[in-house]
């Protein structure tokens, strides 16, 4: 896995007054600071999860298939493809195995949109088929969106959409699939959050994730949205990557 560095320093979190789209629990829009981090450049692949579980670390996911594919996490063909189908546990095992651990909500969040306040990794513009892997034509979700013709009716490699990048580098986070967080779930939280390294409530039966998913259409993969899992829930939407402290 390649790491992405984001520097320290402020960005804007949460959804502005004009969004049209925004959810209450995206709001307030809020300044948050967070010291020096790394972040994993794409979703963790099926063949880096699988390194895990035949090390000791991790378990297999709950299914080996995924929406389209009868075969998929032991496929030799899709070992580039991100791991699904794994519990919030899951993955922070296996983060702890690779040395890491799971990014909290404000991390993954500024390493997606940097200090502009972006709507998406690229910028504002809304995306089409070649940004991101989303809902469209080809889709079996409703709503499609038929705009979106990216070409992929079930997850893609990582880093496949070369667009959908952050101003860091940071891959894949409008789009292919959602991502377990750190932080417990609460559709409040934004209003007591804190401004220095904000990691989440301390009490809470869901944890979030985050990020836009090949079932969605491009509302649903603004940077701000947020939603909220059990975290022993695992599924063929839901993945995951890993982050780091900059310095011990």
């Amino acid at each position: 896995m390649i790491l992405v560095h984001i520097p320290a320093g402020e960005f804007l979190m949460g959804a502005s007054a004009d969004d049209p789209y925004a959810l209450e629990d995206e709001s307030p829009a809020h300044t948050v600071y967070l010291d020096a981090y790394w972040i994993d450049r794409t979703e963790v692949t099926n063949a880096m999860y699988a390194r895990c579980v035949s090390d000791g670390g991790c378990t297999p996911p709950a299914l080996q298939s995924s929406l389209e594919r009868s075969a998929y996490y032991a496929e030799a063909s899709c070992g580039g493809y991100p791991v699904i189908h794994v519990t919030w546990d899951q993955a922070q095992a296996y983060c702890i195995w690779a040395g890491r651990r799971l990014p909290t909500e404000a991390e993954w969040e500024k390493a997606g949109r940097g200090t502009e306040g972006r709507l998406y990794p690229w910028g504002d513009e809304s995306p089409t088929g070649a940004m991101a892997n989303l809902c469209g034509n080809e889709c079996r979700m409703e709503p499609r969106d038929p705009v979106i013709d990216d070409g992929f009716a079930d997850t893609a490699p990582v880093g496949f959409f070369a667009e959908d990048v952050s101003p860091y580098g940071v891959l894949d986070m409008a789009g292919n699939v959602d991502e377990w967080v750190a932080d417990r779930g609460q559709a409040d939280y934004y209003s007591v959050s804190p401004e220095i390294n904000p990691s989440g409530p301390t009490r809470g039966d869901t944890r979030v994730i985050r990020g836009g998913v090949f079932a969605i259409i491009p509302r649903g993969a603004r940077l701000t949205a947020r939603s909220f899992l059990l975290p022993a829930t695992s599924s063929e939407y839901t993945g995951f990557r890993c982050a780091a402290p900059a310095s011990p």
